[in-house]
Formats: C-alpha cells, sequence, structure tokens
C-alpha cells in the first residue's frame, strides 16, 4: 500500500449516499432528454409522413404549372410564383437591414445600446404573427387594397429580428485576434469590419438569412390581412393582391370540394419540402462557418 493511501474499505473510497443519489439523478436526467429528443423526433416523422401520405397522390405536372380553381382540377402553379415573389422582396427588405443592425450591434454600439437593440428585437421576434398582420393592414391596406407588397412588408417585420440576431451571433464568434490583426495593419474600423470580420462570418449570416426565409415562406396570417383575395391567375405586379401557397392552402382547406383538400395536403407537402431544402442548405452553410472559425482560431 502506498505511502498516504487509506486502506480498502476506508469511509473515502466507499460510495456515499449522496454520491450514488447523484448518480441516480443523472441517469434519469440523461434517459429523459432522450425520450424527449425520440418524442419530438416521433411527432416530426409523423407530421411529414401523414402529409406525404395524405398528399403526395396529387403532386403531379399539372399541380405544379396550372393556376389555382375554386372547384375541381386547377393547381398551385401561380401561388408557387407568388409566394417567391413576395419571400423575394421580403429578404431584399428585411435581410440587408437585418445584416447591418447586427454590424452596430456587435461592432460599434455601446455596451448599453447593444443591450437594448439586442432586446427589442427579442421581443419583436415573439410578437404573434397575426398581430404583425393586422398591423401592416392598418398601415398599408386599410383604406387602398390588399397588394403584395404589403404582404412582403409584413414577412420582412418577421424575417427581420431573426436575420439580425443570428448574424450577431456569428459576428460575436469571430475572434478578437482576428479584427486586432486587420486594426493593425492600418485599417480603420469599418474598412477591418468589411474587409474581415464580415467575411468570415458570411457563411454563417447566409444561415440565419435562410432560417428566416424558411419561416417566412410558411406564415399565413399577415398574408390573410394583407394579400388574400387575388385572382386565379398569375401575378407578378406587387402592387395588386400576389397568390400565395400559405393562402391557398388555408382557402382548399375550406372548401366543401374533396378534391381541394387532397390539393391542400399536396401544397402543404410542397411546401414542407421547400422548408427541408432550405435547412438542409443552412446546416452545411453553419458548418462550413464553424469550420472557418475553428481554424481562424
Amino acid at each position: 500500500m502506498a505511502r498516504g493511501q487509506p486502506p480498502p474499505g476506508h469511509p473515502l473510497l466507499t460510495p456515499s449516499a449522496k454520491l450514488r443519489h447523484r448518480h441516480l439523478v443523472n441517469r434519469a436526467m440523461e434517459v429523459s432528454a432522450w425520450v424527449a429528443a425520440l418524442l419530438a423526433v416521433g411527432i416530426l416523422a409523423l407530421v411529414i409522413t401523414s402529409v406525404a401520405i395524405k398528399g403526395l397522390g396529387s403532386i403531379n405536372l399539372d399541380f405544379v404549372t396550372q393556376n389555382t380553381a375554386n372547384f375541381g382540377g386547377g393547381g398551385i402553379g401561380n401561388a408557387i410564383v407568388g409566394t417567391g415573389i413576395l419571400v423575394g422582396i421580403a429578404t431584399l427588405m428585411a435581410v440587408p437591414f437585418g445584416i447591418l443592425v447586427a454590424i452596430y450591434t456587435s461592432e460599434f454600439a455601446s455596451r448599453r445600446s447593444a443591450f437594448a437593440i439586442r432586446y427589442v428585437l427579442d421581443i419583436l421576434n415573439g410578437v404573434p404573427t397575426i398581430v404583425t398582420g393586422i398591423f401592416i393592414f392598418g398601415l398599408l391596406v386599410a383604406g387602398h387594397q390588399q397588394s403584395g407588397f404589403a404582404g412582403s412588408v409584413a414577412l420582412a417585420i418577421i424575417m427581420l429580428p431573426l436575420v439580425a440576431r443570428s448574424a450577431h451571433e456569428v459576428l460575436a464568434l469571430v475572434p478578437e485576434a482576428v479584427k486586432e490583426a486587420g486594426l493593425a495593419l492600418g485599417a480603420s474600423r469599418w474598412r477591418t469590419t468589411l474587409s474581415v470580420v464580415v467575411p468570415t462570418a458570411l457563411s454563417g449570416m447566409i444561415t440565419g438569412a435562410l432560417l428566416a426565409v424558411a419561416r417566412a415562406a410558411g406564415e399565413t396570417a399577415p398574408l390573410l390581412f394583407t394579400t388574400s383575395i387575388f385572382p386565379d391567375l398569375v401575378q407578378t405586379d406587387p402592387s395588386q393582391a400576389v397568390p400565395n401557397i400559405p393562402v391557398t392552402i388555408f382557402r382548399y382547406s375550406e372548401s366543401p370540394d374533396p378534391v381541394k383538400h387532397a390539393q391542400a395536403w399536396g401544397a402543404a407537402l410542397i411546401l414542407i419540402a421547400f422548408v427541408l431544402v432550405i435547412s438542409i442548405i443552412a446546416r452545411s452553410l453553419s458548418a462550413r462557418t464553424r469550420r472557418r472559425l475553428g481554424a481562424a482560431r
């Protein structure tokens, strides 16, 4: 026996009741976490499987190319085009503004100002989207008419906090040594930010923008107030009400025609597939950002 080592059976080497209790609690929490994770994955799989079973039979070439119709036949071709226009305009409004806000809060604002702006963005992110729709309705639609531009503004408000907060978090991960290296070469603060910091975190900022796009593409509540009364035609003028997939799903699900119910499931499946593709792209870009930031450290 080594000098100073307690003999076998010594209380220091015997598991105490408190230690056993900690092991049991740790094991219980691990099992609970596994069960919660499996439950979440199971619910997602159940939703996707249910939508796929009910909507896959409605998807064909005519369904994605023909325009919407009130009864029988028809498709969602014009709604796909309209959704692309709405989300595209909203992205052009929300992404540049959100990234500028993130750059200001992470690189130039004082600690107090940055905290206040982030707090406001968190509150805006928690506002129900139907409230955003009512606000834009009162601001741009009441007294005028529904339009794609109003719908895009509503979607941009929903996207803005997601873009700004995600971009801020990625910018905060850029090592200080990288920033100091740019400053040491004689570059100004804004030049270092645009030439060094932003390129380093660009993939992560694009990831946040894509996730915001995926969320905006499926929003229904704000579009019901801003661009839901549209003709069954392809509409590319954002000054008029623009067809879109979320409102089309709502209309088809409320129709007494069973064919429309099946088409609503098909449109929902296409929307899920779009979100899935965007999420996969965002995931790959996020992994690239982690590798780049890891190399920068």
